[in-house]
């Protein structure tokens, strides 16, 4: 009832999901800072996620750790699970899982990545997965995610149709207030799930992401953006305050800089003051 891709890329571990099912996110993915990503799908079992994960931060083996847990589980031919950990990556999916059913993983240094789904339209899901993954390198890690997630959309996903889907993932020093969540996203019900859930990465990029194409505020763009910022009522000697107090009214805070302006929040201002 669901496909998904747990992956690890330099320290950020993640995973995406979709599912003919309400609140997938709810469910399917867990993962820790510096240990690893889980998810449990067909028939889930969440305390896998837990022990996986616990399993990981003791120091076991990815393959090692899926293969004892899934050992200890009685239910086992009815789960699929897929583990990725600062050391490789594995999938699983017992002999009772809903056809189409399977998964593909692997470990390539410095990324990882675990692919699989159940009740698919067919293998082609996983295997557009895949494809895009690996077409991505050199793209930030949540949009990697979200590309591998919506070729497997594309090719058809779950056979019975779309209803949710989330990407939640963590990097040391990302996300707001340096807490560690690159991103969490949540589309509980929706006829567009992975569609939507790209609209909310965009917008969780553009609130809690790092500045980047920072240009100093001199010259003729500093004299624009102060004259923007007092359209919107934010005015005063210093720009670079002025721009603060307007940033945080406007929750861009995450993007300001001591160097100047970011190229994303410059964009937002001047179509705040088309």
């Amino acid at each position: 009832m669901t496909f998904s891709i747990v992956a690890r890329q330099g320290s950020a571990h993640g995973i995406a999901v979709a599912s003919k099912f309400l609140a997938v996110g709810a469910v399917v993915p867990a993962a820790r800072l510096g240990v690893g990503a889980v998810a449990t799908q067909s028939y889930a079992r969440v305390a896998y996620l837990e022990e996986l994960l616990g399993r990981l931060a003791g120091g076991q083996p990815v393959s090692t750790a899926l293969d004892e847990a899934v050992a200890l589980d009685e239910g086992r031919e009815t789960r699929q699970i897929g583990v990725v950990g600062v050391d490789g990556a594995a999938t699983f999916t017992g002999g009772e899982c809903n056809d189409w059913a399977g998964g593909v993983a692997a470990d390539e240094g410095d990324t990882a990545f675990a692919i699989q789904g159940n009740i698919l339209v067919g293998p082609q899901v996983v295997q557009a997965m895949e494809q895009a993954w690996r077409d991505s390198a050199g793209r930030p890690f949540a949009q990697r995610l979200l590309a591998a997630l919506a070729a497997g959309d594309d090719a058809g996903g779950d056979s019975r149709g779309r209803q949710s889907a989330a990407l939640y993932a963590v990097e040391p020093d990302a996300g707001y207030d340096d807490c560690g969540v690159l991103a969490d996203l949540r589309v509980d019900d929706h006829t567009d799930p992975v569609g939507e859930l790209g609209r909310l990465l965009g917008e969780w990029e553009m609130f809690f992401g790092k500045p980047e194409g920072v240009e100093p505020l001199t010259g003729q763009l500093g004299d624009e953006v102060r004259e923007r910022l007092a359209r919107l009522g934010f005015e005063g000697d210093d720009v670079a305050t002025s721009l603060a107090d307007w940033a945080g009214h406007a929750n861009y805070e995450s993007r300001l800089s001591d160097d100047g302006i970011d190229a994303r929040v410059l964009t937002a201002l001047r179509d705040a003051t088309a």
